[in-house]
């Protein structure tokens, strides 16, 4: 038997094997490169999956709630037990129907309800308010306190007295056996404080602060007013205590007069409104008003009668001491150089407490031109003769023009 003999291969063997494997190598590289582009592009892809099935999922969503039947709106008039007498909007139908358990709690008279097709009822919606009315609420109290007021300290007391005593104290009044006032009225020259006031009592008062213009009261389409008044005195009752300040009220509370114009029937519907609210069947509770107006002469006699407004403060134009507390508060955190307030006192008579202020911040403004560091006697009356001696000169140039 011959003997197998093993052959070495040749070197051009040797070589072509050599090749093959680096390029078997190099398939494997491209391979493993070729693997990781592919898996970059199912992770990407499966990213747009899940967006693509989210959003289909929403759209599912869309669609099942576009199936779903309208709901309708009605009124709870009248709770029997278990059942509860309905008044559909719009069509003023009235129905009666079963109340769920879990709603038993939550409705009331008075209450909006959603209502299905057959007037089941599926939700207890929240009391219907205007949005105006609504951010009329003040939430954050401004920083002003009685101590920054000045020369009006017996018109302050009085309106503690009125507002903040019943809020705070209410048995007091009960022991005496009186109703607790429910609102003043603050009438007086233009800057004078009445505003001021309103803001400290807002600042002090523990109770919800609405405050609103005269003028927000008086709208285009008829009846838009009145709903308004109403929406703000039920939102003050719902989150009683509470204090409801009404700028300018000579706006909307002038005496009623009719002029054959749609423009005037409104203010008078408007004001027929705050009339009932203010003074009407139905009690404010722990609702207070507070109410200002540059002229009361304006305004209509039915709105100054007792009941309505309790007290009628004047706040007038502020004496020598009082103009000279007013020039204190406005100054404390001045620096003064040796400034004695005494001559300015006397030249500012008949001044509002506005035009005491407007003085103090334009001598402010006089140090800060000259690039100064203290107030000087100078400046303040630099500052009269500019605030209120130019403006004199002006209004009598003005009558001979």
């Amino acid at each position: 038997m011959d003997n197998a003999i093993a052959r070495t291969p040749s070197a051009a063997e040797s070589s072509v094997n050599e090749a093959r494997i680096r390029e078997l190598q190099d398939s494997i590289e491209s391979l493993k490169t070729q693997m990781k582009e592919m898996h970059s592009k199912l992770l990407e892809a499966a990213i747009l999956n899940n967006k693509y099935v989210q959003t289909i999922t929403d759209y599912q969503k869309q669609l099942e709630q576009l199936k779903k039947p309208p709901l309708f709106i009605c009124s709870v008039v009248e709770l029997f037990n278990e059942m509860a007498l309905l008044r559909q909007h719009g069509s003023n139908q009235e129905i009666i129907t079963i109340i769920p358990d879990e709603m038993k709690q939550t409705m009331e008279a008075g209450s909006r309800v959603a209502v299905t097709g057959n007037l089941s009822i599926v939700k207890v919606l929240s009391k219907s308010a205007d949005v105006r009315a609504r951010v009329m609420e003040l939430i954050e109290a401004p920083d002003v306190d009685y101590d920054m007021i000045g020369g009006l300290r017996k018109q302050i007391d009085e309106v503690v007295e009125t507002l903040e005593l019943p809020l705070t104290n209410p048995e007091l009044f009960t022991e005496v056996g009186v109703d607790a006032p429910n609102g003043i009225l603050l009438y007086g020259p233009p800057g004078t404080g009445k505003t001021l006031i309103a803001k400290a009592v807002a600042h002090r008062a523990k109770a919800t602060f609405i405050r609103m213009s005269g003028t927000e009261l008086v709208q285009k389409y008829i009846g838009e007013g009145a709903r308004l008044v109403r929406d703000v005195f039920d939102i003050a009752r719902e989150k009683a205590p509470s204090i409801v300040f009404i700028d300018e009220i000579d706006a909307v509370g002038s005496r009623r007069t009719y002029d054959g114009t749609s423009g005037s029937s409104e203010v008078n519907r408007t004001m027929v409104q705050l009339l009932a609210e203010l003074d009407g069947f139905d009690k404010r509770g722990d609702v207070k008003i507070v109410a200002a107006t540059n002229r009361i002469d304006l305004l209509d006699p039915a709105l100054l009668r007792p009941g309505r407004f309790d007290r009628i403060i004047e706040i007038p134009l502020p004496d020598e001491e009082g103009r000279r507390e007013i020039l204190r508060i406005h100054t404390r955190n001045m620096k003064l150089d040796d400034v004695e307030f005494e001559e300015l006192v006397k030249r500012t008579d008949g001044l509002s407490g506005a035009d005491l202020k407007a003085i103090v911040t334009e001598a402010g403004m006089f140090v800060i031109r000259r690039k100064g560091k203290a107030v000087t006697l100078q400046d303040f009356n630099d500052a009269y003769n500019k605030m209120i001696i130019k403006e004199t000169k002006e209004e009598v140039a003005g009558m001979f023009v």
